[in-house]
């Protein structure tokens, strides 16, 4: 695991400022308006509910924007994250908005470790975090441990069913990728972002896992957590399919043709008993 860690930390190091930078995180927007929240966290509002006065932590929280949402809603958050230059990021934006939130550089396999294990009334996990660990069961255990009796996980991610999915046919829905978790990462080779920025990467190589939806529960219910709700959607955050797609004005984009013809992303809550 360590050198696909590696090449993917570089990665995301290299891109905190060029995210920070765009018009797709909307930065500015946090500092001017005191009620702004990521489209992330409005879309998660109906199933996430009331989190006023929880104790929470967000897993790979990247440049934070997910992160002071659940501090606006009134929570009280921890921000975990492996890339310095994203945490660097995440610690100005919550600077120039007074907002009050801890942050922490490990890698999330190791939050049990760097934060207090059984505390947490929240573990929260934002869309387009687990397919770069290489084992959900992992990062199961990591959330049991975090959550105290009684703690929620709230995670909303891409489907496993569209990760599978080929982006590079703009005319049908080719299945080529794994659905299933395996040992091997995917390589991908790639000199730009996904924001909009003329800057092209120098660290191209990333390298990510897949993890089928009963990987994902199993995980969960064998590291002491029980399921409370799951929701398949036909929306995602990004054009995850180039060609294929449009977009609300929520932000979500959507299949433009037959749009029940794949689940696009998921939310899944589990309970710590």
């Amino acid at each position: 695991m360590s050198r696909s860690n590696d090449l993917n930390r570089a990665s995301w190091d290299e891109r905190a400022p060029l995210h920070a930078a765009s018009k797709d995180y909307e930065v500015e927007r946090f500092i001017a308006c005191p009620e702004h929240l990521s489209e992330v966290v409005r879309f998660d509002l109906p199933q996430l509910g009331d989190i006023r006065g929880l104790r929470t932590v967000h897993l790979q929280c990247h440049i934070g924007t997910d992160t002071l949402s659940l501090a606006r809603l009134g929570a009280q958050v921890s921000g975990l994250d492996f890339s310095s230059a994203s945490l660097v990021q995440a610690r100005r934006l919550a600077e120039r908005c007074g907002a009050a939130i801890d942050y922490v550089e490990a890698d999330v396999y190791q939050a049990d470790q760097v934060l207090p294990a059984g505390s947490f009334d929240l573990v929260y996990t934002g869309i387009g975090a687990l397919c770069w660990l290489p084992s959900i069961e992992h990062w199961a255990r990591t959330v049991a441990a975090l959550l105290k009796p009684g703690g929620r996980l709230f995670l909303r991610d891409g489907h496993p069913m569209l990760m599978a999915v080929n982006e590079d046919h703009h005319d049908r829905l080719q299945l080529d990728y794994p659905y299933f978790e395996r040992e091997a990462p995917m390589v991908w080779i790639n000199d730009q972002t996904y924001v909009e920025t003329d800057q092209a990467l120098i660290q191209t190589e990333t390298h990510e896992w897949n993890h089928g939806l009963a990987e994902v529960i199993t995980a969960l219910l064998q590291n002491g957590l029980r399921l409370s709700a799951l929701h398949e959607h036909q929306s995602i955050p990004w054009e995850a399919l180039p060609g294929q797609m449009v977009k609300g004005a929520d932000g979500e984009w959507r299949l433009r043709e037959a749009p029940w013809r794949l689940p696009l992303s998921y939310t899944l809550q589990a309970l710590k008993d």
